[in-house]
């Protein structure tokens, strides 16, 4: 994988520069550019980036513990690379810096993909106080998986999830923890004003359906997808279902 700004990504260059919108995707908490499955980090007709998040996946240095610091480094590295403007696509805290991005740079913005998202982010205090330290770490991960997939989930990608987080260090966990749980954009989430795509796994108990809901009354033009058979890891549940949705949302986009 390519690195600029610090930052590894994986890039696939499906279409043309300056034929179609260039697209972005922010995972989430604990994180790498993997959660996001092949269909959709490589999305037909689409040049498609998907970087790891600083103290994620291949990306040195330590992560950040406000939405804001992980919105500053993705426009470091837009900068490095050329880039001006994209359309963001974030999972649950990808999501989050999604929206920091819309509604305080939206001269970057093309358009917005919110997937396992919420104006606000608040996480069980359980879970933050279990991430902080090696020794109850595990049982931290083990949380987030068990709440995060749907009952129609296969074992083995439940099994893959938990490896993949597994190898996450506690603190940059914990970061995130605090990065999604001090993020609330409830009163200013209705000034976003570009197209958005809302999609919820129609059994996610991180992010609740309600959640999706809210966003989709509140951001003008928003569409929202229910995703049945899926839960908070929607994208990883339900691959093809997604990539059709956000193929279809960017063809309806002005470039």
């Amino acid at each position: 994988m390519p690195v600029d700004a610090n930052l590894y990504y994986h890039l696939y260059k499906g279409g043309e520069e300056g034929l179609r919108p260039p697209v972005v995707l922010i995972h989430g908490a604990g994180g790498t550019h993997l959660y996001w499955p092949a269909e959709i980090r490589r999305l037909a007709g689409y040049r498609v980036f998907a970087p790891d998040l600083p103290g994620h996946g291949k990306s040195p240095g330590r992560g950040k513990q406000t939405i804001s610091a992980y919105a500053d480094a993705v426009l470091e590295w837009l900068t490095a690379l050329g880039m001006h403007s994209l359309v963001f696509i974030g999972h649950s805290m990808g999501s989050a810096v999604a929206i920091h991005l819309a509604l305080n740079y939206p001269e970057h913005v093309l358009g917005l993909g919110l997937i396992g998202a919420g104006a606000r982010l608040r996480v069980n205090p359980l879970l933050l106080e279990s991430a902080a330290n090696d020794t109850t770490f595990p049982r931290a991960v083990e949380m987030v998986v068990q709440w995060s997939f749907s009952s129609h989930t296969s074992a083995q990608l439940i099994e893959l999830a938990g490896q993949r987080m597994a190898s996450t260090r506690p603190s940059v966990l914990q970061g995130d923890f605090i990065a999604c749980n001090a993020f609330d954009e409830t009163q200013r989430i209705s000034q976003i004003q570009r197209p958005t795509l809302i999609l919820c796994g129609e059994e996610d108990r991180m992010t609740p359906v309600r959640n999706a809901q809210f966003l989709a009354n509140n951001i003008p033009g928003a569409v929202l997808k229910i995703i049945p058979q899926a839960g908070h890891m929607v994208m990883l549940e339900q691959p093809q279902e997604v990539a059709k949705s956000i193929t279809t949302f960017l063809s309806t986009l002005s470039f």
